[in-house]
């Protein structure tokens, strides 16, 4: 036996024994044989067997005993698997690769109570797997690559789907503003032109010097009430055009109908225009309310220029917010900030959803890998948006919760299946149709929450209301630890069922 692979006390090998553990039922006795001679029986007792990280030279099935496997995750172990089932095994199972993987533990194994294994060397281990079940080891030697690649080319595909989505959303958002600015823009050129023309007229005009520097006068406080203009409801704003439309028709004013909109959403009323009345002769008193009215025209004009401009100025930054560019991938972050950013690169598949935030603004700035967490609320966002088919209400919360910051997301889609519930994160695994989605956005999301930054991510659904639940630390001395494998979170390696759930 390698004297490597003796942690406790060696005791005979019984064949009958090793026939009685699921992995060896169906091994001859020559096979059991061995076993017996290359391996041997071993009696650990409580404490670790081997660590992560290390070299895997040993490989142990459990005839007795009580097993845990840990996973490092930040500063603490993070359980994965405890389980007193004799067959249950885990080391260096991934022997049979050879050099074409690192022989390394992917997690650490200690034992709670004494414990009996069968242990066997790796070399041992990898010889009785190419010389007993070449087949086999060909085809898992297909699975794991071929799975390795896959994902591998799922995930670019993933992260290519995204971009495309969220490049969609940021053009039809940039569109938007841009167009207005440019129809405002073009507007603006025709009141200019008529401004002039006007004033041509005005000059020629029998207007005194008094009369002119009061039009003015009017018409710099014109321009002031158009910035400060109210906000009307639909009636308050029928209401009052149809009060400034009969001022102008009693007033002798050609097409009052067509001025009393400019009036009234620049903010001026009756009482104001009762000023210019006082203020002009009645003969050219349409001369000037036509004035006036190029000028709320051109500072409504403006207004919306500027308003299309600071909405892209805003895009970009949002775009630089949710991309971190220039920007250490590991820092302190207000999580709103990121939220609010993601919610402004998906504006374009949020049209027709209520949007709802529900933000604890005392919340402190936690340390996360921002860009990383973007792609979670991403995911998240994407989720919940093709559950409601487009209409419906998301909620972002945030809270707190002892020394985690809490962010949920909550649609009133059509929910998760309970009988799915425990596998959409999952690698691969997706409810929709072929063709629109890899089932790995949810895998992604679960990896960077807890591998990342040590946290935690669940679901809880029922049709009409589904909750996703992120907790993140708030401690700042918390480092957070590399990707998990997917390993890690269950499979042969680690003494459970392949393809454990993890919700």
């Amino acid at each position: 036996m390698g004297q490597a692979c003796v942690k406790g006390t060696a005791l005979p090998c019984d064949i009958d024994e090793l026939r009685s553990l699921f992995l060896f039922e169906k091994l001859t006795d020559d096979q059991l044989a061995w076993i017996c001679r290359n391996g041997h029986v071993e009696l650990i007792e409580p404490g670790p067997v081997f660590l992560e990280g290390e070299p895997a030279t040993c490989f142990y099935v459990l005839v007795e005993g009580t097993l845990v496997l840990t996973r490092r995750v930040g500063d603490d172990d993070v359980e994965v698997t405890r389980t007193s089932q004799r067959g249950a095994y885990s080391g260096a199972w991934f022997a049979y690769l050879e050099d074409r993987v690192p022989q390394v533990y992917t997690n650490s194994l200690r034992v709670t109570a004494p414990s009996r294994f069968v242990v066997l060397d790796g070399t041992a281990l990898s010889r009785l797997m190419r010389d007993w079940f070449p087949m086999a080891v060909h085809m898992l030697e297909g699975l794991f690559f071929g799975q390795k690649n896959l994902q591998q080319l799922t995930g670019q595909r993933e992260r290519l789907l995204a971009l495309g989505s969220l490049s969609a959303g940021l053009t039809h958002e940039l569109n938007n503003p841009a167009a207005a600015a440019v129809r405002a823009t073009v507007s603006l050129r025709e009141r200019v032109a008529g401004m002039r023309h006007k004033l041509g007229m005005i000059a020629a005009g029998p207007y005194d010097r008094p009369a002119l520097e009061a039009l003015i006068g009017l018409q710099e406080d014109a321009a002031e009430r158009v910035g400060k203009a109210p906000a009307l409801t639909p009636m308050e704003t029928s209401d009052r055009e149809d009060a400034v439309a009969d001022w102008l028709d009693d007033h002798g004013v050609t097409g009052g109908w067509e001025l009393a909109p400019t009036f009234v959403q620049g903010g001026i009323d009756v009482d104001w225009l009762e000023r210019v009345a006082i203020t002009v002769s009645p003969e050219i008193l349409e001369g000037a309310v036509r004035w006036l009215t190029y000028t709320v025209e051109s500072e409504l004009l403006m207004k919306e220029i500027e308003e299309s401009t600071n909405r892209i100025s805003g895009l970009l930054a949002a775009t630089k917010q949710y991309s971190q560019l220039d920007r250490a991938p590991y820092r302190q972050v207000d999580v709103h900030e990121l939220l609010d950013s993601t919610l402004t690169m998906l504006g374009g598949k949020l049209a027709g959803i209520r949007i709802v935030r529900e933000y604890d603004r005392t919340l402190p700035e936690i340390p996360v890998h921002a860009a990383e967490l973007n792609q979670v609320w991403t995911n998240l966002v994407d989720n919940a948006t093709a559950a409601m088919g487009g209409s419906g209400t998301l909620t972002i919360a945030t809270s707190a919760d002892h020394d985690d910051l809490v962010v949920e997301i909550r649609d009133t889609g059509t929910g998760v299946a309970s009988d799915i519930q425990e596998r959409i994160f999952e690698p691969f695994f997706t409810t929709k149709p072929v063709g629109e989605g890899t089932g790995l956005g949810l895998d992604i999301s679960w990896r960077i929450v807890v591998g990342r930054h040590h946290g935690n991510l669940t679901v809880a659904s029922v049709p009409g209301d589904t909750r996703f639940r992120v907790s993140l630390p708030t401690r700042p001395d918390l480092e957070p630890a590399e990707a998990v494998e997917a390993a890690a979170a269950g499979g042969p390696g680690s003494g459970t069922s392949p393809g454990a759930g993890r919700g």
